[in-house]
């Protein structure tokens, strides 16, 4: 009997809660009521009003529910839960409730539990989703059966009884799923550590402890990927069993991935210098998108063919809401990067271009200042229009400094993504480009930045 096969014979008869219907679970919960099991869904949402196809589907295949302000109180009921990523892993319910000898897990846990291939993991404050969807596509050119999964929105554990030992997954993992982790994969990356999330982790501490989750674990026989650039980052390097390369855009590390002076990506290997493809050849613009080469390349050295690297670099036109080209009306641009949630997304989108834009920006407020965001924005934004919960805090950072008062920015307010694209429209004249660039979560409007970013598109695909 395999490893998963024992694993779905033991929970047979146990009572399983699911936190919260969505991405990383309703794949698993149609498995396991397939498969028989005890299954109730706990959520705060009256899901007959706001989800009901979803809510008949499961009620038909046997799901039970509970749902309201006391969503939570049948996990007390239970024998194991699935906390969605959404749900804080030290929330008090769940610790009395851990306290209780409930077992309290995650897709992401069982997943890394179970697997039987190799896993290629990244975190980060910015950019793991792109350098993750890169690792990705590397190994796809070389041939392999890749499976993608966690953060980057494709749940992945409903299919462990498919996945073989010659696979590889490649995983992107938020502070919210590593919080509460006691695995690591066999090759870890961290993009960057910056501020973020702090509405949620409350101080630095806890998302810098969250995020080293991904490397504590590892054993001598793994690998790591740190930034030489990023200072929170490079403080981890103690913490590396297995093998450390770094990479960098600035230096040239002993060990690692790097951007030499004529603009190639190139791989050190303490002195063994190969040179691997020009920056000029790469798809995706901007200089974070050299990074994110750069870290994909230090992750995957040697177990991909330099042909593959390169294959992606010129073919692959970039993911969905980062920095993601949407149409061209009256010859106005316009770019859909809904994933840039914090202040250092923002300015790696407007390094991207090389003219002044208009920016649509705001939303849920997850308790970062925007003081860094200030003098980019006044030196690279023409016309900034805000929306949402964090309008007022924006406009207050950017008008704050000292460059505002020579930099001719003009600022709008709006209610809400109709009358953001019909402003944007207004203002824009040909040439122009206007990038939907929040800085911000989509909480106060929109569940997840997907359908933020979606229902920009939707706008701006029937003007």
């Amino acid at each position: 009997m395999t490893k998963v096969e024992m694993f779905f014979n033991e929970i047979k008869g146990k009572r399983i809660a699911f936190i919260g219907i969505g991405v990383s679970h309703n794949e698993l919960i149609r498995l396991f009521l397939k498969k028989g099991y005890d299954i109730v869904i706990c959520d705060k949402n009256n899901l007959e009003e706001k989800n009901f196809e979803l809510y008949n589907e499961f009620k038909q295949a046997g799901a039970e529910f509970s749902l309201g302000e006391n969503y939570l109180d049948e996990i007390f009921n239970s024998d194991i839960v699935f906390r969605t990523p959404g749900m804080y892993y030290n929330d008090p319910r769940l610790i009395k409730a851990r306290k209780q000898g409930i077992i309290i897990t995650s897709e992401m846990e069982v997943f890394f539990d179970l697997c039987p291939c190799k896993i290629y993991a990244i975190t980060g404050s910015d950019g793991k989703s792109t350098t993750t969807t890169l690792v990705s596509e590397f190994f796809k050119a070389d041939g392999k059966t890749v499976h993608l999964g966690g953060n980057i929105g494709k749940p992945i554990l409903y299919k462990i009884e498919k996945i073989e030992e010659t696979d590889i997954a490649v995983i992107e993992l938020s502070s919210f799923q590593l919080i509460s982790m006691r695995k690591s994969p066999y090759a870890a990356a961290i993009t960057n550590i910056s501020e973020n999330h702090l509405n949620v982790h409350g101080a630095m501490a806890e998302y810098i402890y969250a995020k080293s989750n991904i490397i504590v674990h590892q054993n001598a026989f793994s690998r790591t990927v740190l930034n030489m650039d990023n200072d929170e980052t490079m403080k981890l390097c103690d913490l590396v069993r297995g093998k450390l390369s770094l990479f960098s855009r600035k230096a040239v590390p002993e060990q690692g991935s790097f951007l030499d002076s004529e603009g190639y990506l190139c791989y050190n290997d303490f002195g063994k210098v190969t040179k691997i493809v020009h920056m000029n050849d790469i798809r995706i613009p901007g200089i974070h998108n050299v990074e994110n080469f750069l870290t994909a390349i230090a992750l995957t050295w040697g177990d991909v063919s330099i042909d593959s690297i390169v294959k992606t670099a010129k073919e692959f036109g970039g993911v969905e809401h980062r920095i993601e080209f949407v149409r061209e009306v009256d010859g106005v641009k316009y770019y859909n990067d809904s994933i840039a949630t914090s202040p250092n997304r923002v300015m790696a989108g407007l390094n991207s271009f090389n003219q002044k834009i208009i920016v649509i920006g705001g939303g849920s407020d997850k308790g970062i200042p925007f003081d860094s965001l200030a003098k980019p924005v006044n030196e690279k934004v023409k016309v900034l229009i805000l929306m949402g919960k964090t309008a007022k805090k924006l406009e207050t950072a950017v008008t704050g400094c000292d460059e505002y008062k020579t930099s001719g920015l003009k600022i709008i307010r709006v209610n809400d993504m109709e009358e953001a694209v019909k402003t944007a429209r207004d203002n824009a004249k040909a040439g122009d480009i206007v990038s939907l660039s929040p800085a911000c979560p989509s909480y106060d409007m929109y569940p997840i930045f997907e359908a933020r970013g979606k229902h920009f598109k939707d706008i701006v695909n029937s003007l």
